[in-house]
C-alpha cells in the first residue's frame, strides 16, 4: 500500500468516526434516545465489528483504528439508548431539587 492511500485511509477513518460525536453528544445532553432506531443501531454495530475483523485479518491499521474507536462510540450510544429510551428527554421545567 502506498503512503498516499494509507493517509487516505486514515483521513476517511477519522471523518467517518468523528461523525458519531454529534449523535453521542446529543443523546448525552438531551437524555433523549427515542429517535434512534434499534435495528439500525444493531446492524451498524455488527458492521463495525465485521470491519474490525477484516482490518485485523488484513493488517490494515487505518481500518483497525477507525473501527475500534467507532465501536467504542457505538457502545456508548447503545448504552445511552438503553438508559434513556422512553424517558421523554431531559426536564426543561426547572422543577429539580431546590427549585
Amino acid at each position: 500500500m502506498t503512503t498516499f492511500f494509507l493517509w487516505v485511509g486514515y483521513a476517511a477513518g477519522t471523518l467517518t468516526t468523528i461523525a458519531f460525536f454529534p449523535q453521542l453528544l446529543y443523546v448525552w445532553q438531551t437524555k433523549k434516545a427515542d429517535d434512534l432506531n434499534w435495528s439500525m443501531l444493531v446492524i451498524f454495530t455488527v458492521g463495525i465489528v465485521l470491519w474490525l475483523v477484516y482490518g485485523i485479518g488484513t493488517a490494515q491499521w487505518p481500518v483497525i483504528l477507525a473501527n475500534t474507536v467507532t465501536l467504542g462510540l457505538q457502545v456508548m450510544i447503545l448504552f445511552l439508548k438503553l438508559r434513556y429510551s422512553g424517558r421523554g428527554g431531559a426536564r426543561t421545567d426547572n422543577a429539580g431539587p431546590g427549585k
